[in-house]
Parts: C-alpha cells; sequence; structure tokens
C-alpha cells in the first residue's frame, strides 16, 4: 500500500511539471493574439538636416523673401507685384535679389558717371549729355570695356551658379549655389563686411536702399536727357533760370 502511494504521488508530480503556470498561459495567449507587424521595429526617421548660416542668415520660409534684410519703415516689406509671393521657392528669391543687388551697383556706379563724366572732360576728347558718349568710345578702347564686362560676368557666375549639367531634364541651369549668398561673390579690397550676423544685414540694408535710390536715379537722368538731350547740369541750369524769373532763352535771342 505504501509503495501504490508512492508511484501515485510520483505520477502526480510529473503531471505537475508539465501543466503550465498562469505567467506561460498568459504569455501564450498573448503571442496567439499579436500579430507579425506589432514585432518589427519601426524605421527612425533621420533628422532633418542643419542649414548652416550664411553670413548669418538661414532661409526662414515662414518670413517674407526667406528672411532676407532689405526691408525698412516705414513701408517695411514693400513688394506689390508680387515677384516674392507665397510658395516661390529659395532659389528664385536668391535669383531676384541676386539681380536687384547687382543693379543696383551697377546703377551707383552710372549714376556717378553721368555727373562725373558729364563735369569733366573724359579721355578721348569725349564730352556732351552722357547718353551720347558710349558713342564716342573709339572701337579698341570699347572692345577692351566690352572685354573687361565679360570677364567680370563670368566670374559671377562660376561664383554663384553651379555648373550646368547636360542631359534632358537637367535642372541645374540657373541655379545658384546653396552655399552661395547673393551678391556675396568675395570682392572686398577695403574690408567693409561685417563678421557678425547683424552688422552685415544693417550693411546689406544701407547697400540695397543705396541701390534701389539710384536705379530711380538713373532711370531719371537718362530720361531727362533722352528728351532733351542736355546734360544734367544744363538742364539744371535752365530751371534755375526759369524759377528765378528770368528767361533762360535770352542769350540765345541776344545772339541771333
Amino acid at each position: 500500500m505504501f509503495k501504490i502511494c508512492i508511484i501515485a504521488f510520483g505520477l502526480l508530480s510529473c503531471v505537475g511539471a508539465f501543466t503550465p503556470t498562469p505567467t506561460t498561459r498568459y504569455a501564450t495567449i498573448n503571442a496567439l493574439r499579436s500579430s507579425p507587424d506589432d514585432n518589427v521595429e519601426e524605421p527612425e526617421i533621420p533628422a532633418a538636416p542643419v542649414v548652416e548660416p550664411i553670413n548669418g542668415w538661414v532661409p526662414d520660409s515662414s518670413l517674407p523673401c526667406y528672411g532676407l534684410p532689405g526691408a525698412i519703415m516705414p513701408t517695411g516689406f514693400f513688394d506689390p507685384v508680387g515677384f516674392t509671393r507665397s510658395g516661390i521657392t529659395l532659389d528664385d528669391v536668391k535669383k531676384y535679389r541676386e539681380a536687384e543687388v547687382q543693379h543696383g551697383r551697377v546703377a551707383m556706379l552710372a549714376t556717378v558717371g553721368y555727373l562725373a563724366g558729364e563735369a569733366v572732360s573724359g579721355p578721348f576728347s569725349i564730352n556732351g549729355p552722357a547718353n551720347d558718349q558710349l558713342q564716342q568710345v573709339p572701337l579698341p578702347a570699347f572692345i577692351i570695356l566690352t572685354l573687361f564686362i565679360a570677364g567680370v560676368e563670368l566670374y559671377r557666375a562660376t561664383v554663384g551658379w553651379i555648373e550646368p549639367a547636360g542631359g534632358p531634364g537637367s535642372k541645374t541651369l540657373w541655379t545658384l549655389r546653396e552655399t552661395y549668398y547673393p551678391g556675396d561673390i568675395g570682392f572686398d579690397p577695403l574690408g567693409l563686411k561685417p563678421k557678425d550676423a547683424k552688422g552685415f544685414a544693417t550693411r546689406q540694408t544701407k547697400e540695397l536702399q543705396n541701390g534701389r535710390l539710384a536705379m530711380l536715379g538713373w532711370a531719371g537722368m537718362c530720361a531727362q536727357e533722352l528728351v532733351n538731350h542736355k546734360s544734367i547740369f544744363e538742364t539744371l541750369d535752365f530751371y534755375q533760370k526759369v524759377y528765378s524769373g528770368v528767361n533762360p532763352y535770352e542769350s540765345i535771342i541776344d545772339s541771333m
């Protein structure tokens, strides 16, 4: 009888060894309920690349003109035509600013050139209204001037624009470099370029404002000379006599 009890107890122990515990039972149920996708690790989304500031400027699509300097009071950001409307690409904004800066610089030189060229007789006996002076330049000097301008423009193109790749569908044509700041071709012989971001933005705004004023001033002088074919100083002298009550044609009448 004692042996029979020992054998029965041993059988119950063996059966208990193969009986699932509550923890094992719940783990088995959860494993059956889970789908294969639950065990797949989600790929890590790479962080957005940090844009390196260019002369302290970091493009911001939420700001007008991507945050480029140039807006001052009382008008603030002034774009009635909508060149920098919402949705325009950063490359287009940079190209518009490049055109504005370069045309402003040329206009500032042209404004000084109009006044200086008409006040002092230049080389090759060039004189008269500035609009009529270019055709007075001798052909060899004109060729040298043309080659100089072409060299400057080619240098600016190599600094600011990426090299166009051939082939159909290429989008590299007329595309500025990502690290290029509009108008900054590295020419600063006097070392006037500020090192800090705030100082650069202030200097850039001053240059833009003077360039915009020069473009308007040069356009006015060019139009005036196209109308009356007189130099700027001759026109000033004419209207000075008019507003002083003096007949500007008196000298002409006396000579007749």
